[in-house]
């Protein structure tokens, strides 16, 4: 409790005011946000209880010590040994465990994806004003909501042990979520009438042809689309369904999967699922011997969102490898993970560290945090060229109890070169 309210709230301070909102507009150019990650800047920290989240938070040098101190601590005690062999040889069983519990009420859907990743929309769909109107207010609804039910994860003890101030805190957190709501009510209605009148919009002619891909000598399911998208690690499919709505009567196919059968199948048992439009299936990426639904260089865009932090590190680098021989030239790895030193990592205790930076939940799922310069590495290695690759520091804040939460996540985007054309 005590690394949740030391916050050098001086160090926030950048001028006068108490909120500096920098523009959501999306330019006519490329419609993608001139800021990324949020808007929301705190330049006077006497207004810090006024929202529940700021966005582009600098950390002082006595707050980024202070957190390598905590992780240094909390790693000091780890694992024995003999044991962290199930973590690895097991996992697929956490998940399915995991999955069982909160079935698909865990998360909300994550809306926010159109507007941090507009590269998941079909080429021609992002000129559309509606379509930018549409995304900003379904991004700001679900980001806020996503935001604040990670906070109740957080004082609910998902990583700590429970007890009574756990349930004061989950308490409180709730009153955060309550507080979010009310505060994006107004787009939220926009947002619903946004997304009917792009129901309506016609398909555009050129994404209905097929493009020439490389080995495609049969069928496979999505082989007609113009647009393929690969999401890796889908769980519950809370990405799944706001991409499907995204893409529908575009030329889109999205496929899914994760190596929880027991995610697979709750993503198949949706409603919303559609056949036509996306195939979900269980895969463990970590298999070097198991084979995609599609053939290599297929794929337009790889969506990686909060999967590769629950992968053994010594693993990682060899899915990435693998994943990219699956891209198109010139298509892209959306990513985006936790990062070193977010307070979920901070709230370990000793005797959950399996690795550096690599820790066993009490559930058994594991995640490893990252940092800015081991995320260039993973995709530069596979022979990806980087387009961003952020660090995204939050402050959350709990309005109720006066608390404030350091965040650290990772968003990045790779792409692959583009082919040169051989010359005689």
């Amino acid at each position: 409790m005590q690394w949740l309210c030391r916050v050098s709230l001086a160090a926030l301070a950048r001028g006068g005011g108490g909120c500096c909102r920098s523009p959501r507009r999306l330019s006519s150019a490329n419609r993608r946000p001139p800021v990324p990650l949020g808007g929301r800047v705190l330049t006077n920290p006497d207004s810090v209880f006024q929202h529940n989240m700021w966005d582009h938070v600098d950390w002082s040098e006595e707050e980024q010590e202070n957190a390598r101190q905590r992780a240094k601590e909390n790693s000091s005690e780890r694992i024995p040994q003999e044991e962290r062999a199930k973590y690895e040889r097991d996992a697929s069983q956490f998940w399915d465990g995991f999955y069982e519990t909160h079935q698909n009420k865990f998360f909300k859907d994550r809306r926010w994806l159109i507007q941090e990743f507009p590269e998941l929309l079909p080429p021609g769909l992002d000129s559309a004003p509606a379509a930018a109107a549409a995304e900003e207010a379904l991004g700001a609804v679900s980001l806020a909501e996503e935001e604040a039910l990670d906070a109740i994860s957080l004082a609910a003890g998902a990583h700590s042990e429970p007890g009574e101030g756990r349930r004061q805190e989950a308490s409180a957190a709730q009153s955060v979520l309550r507080g979010g709501r009310e505060e994006i009510q107004d787009v939220s209605c926009a947002a619903q009438k946004q997304e009917v009148q792009l129901e309506k919009r016609e398909v555009l002619p050129g994404n209905q042809e097929r493009r020439a891909v490389a080995g495609d000598s049969c069928c496979f399911p999505g082989d007609r689309a113009s647009f393929r998208i690969l999401e890796v690690g889908c769980g519950a499919g809370n990405s799944v369904f706001p991409i499907i709505s995204a893409i529908r009567g575009r030329g889109g196919f999205l496929y899914c999967c994760d190596f929880s059968s027991r995610a697979v199948q709750l993503v198949k048992d949706h409603p919303d699922y559609d056949g036509s439009l996306c195939h979900a299936f269980v895969q463990d990426v970590c298999d070097e011997t198991a084979s995609f639904p599609f053939p290599p260089q297929s794929l337009d865009v790889i969506l990686l969102v909060f999967v590769l932090c629950a992968i053994q590190p010594h693993r990682i680098q060899g899915v990435v490898d693998r994943l990219s021989s699956y891209l198109k030239p010139g298509g892209v790895v959306l990513f985006r993970d936790y990062g070193r030193y977010d307070l979920s990592q901070l709230r370990f205790k000793k005797g959950q560290c399996l690795s550096e930076n690599f820790y066993s939940r009490r559930d058994g799922t594991c995640v490893y945090f990252f940092t800015k310069e081991e995320v260039h590495d993973l995709f530069t290695t596979a022979g990806l060229e980087e387009v961003q690759n952020l660090e995204d520091r939050r402050l959350q804040v709990n309005r109720a109890k006066k608390v404030v939460m350091r965040r650290v996540w990772m968003q990045s985007k790779f792409q692959k070169p583009l082919q040169l054309p051989r010359t005689s």
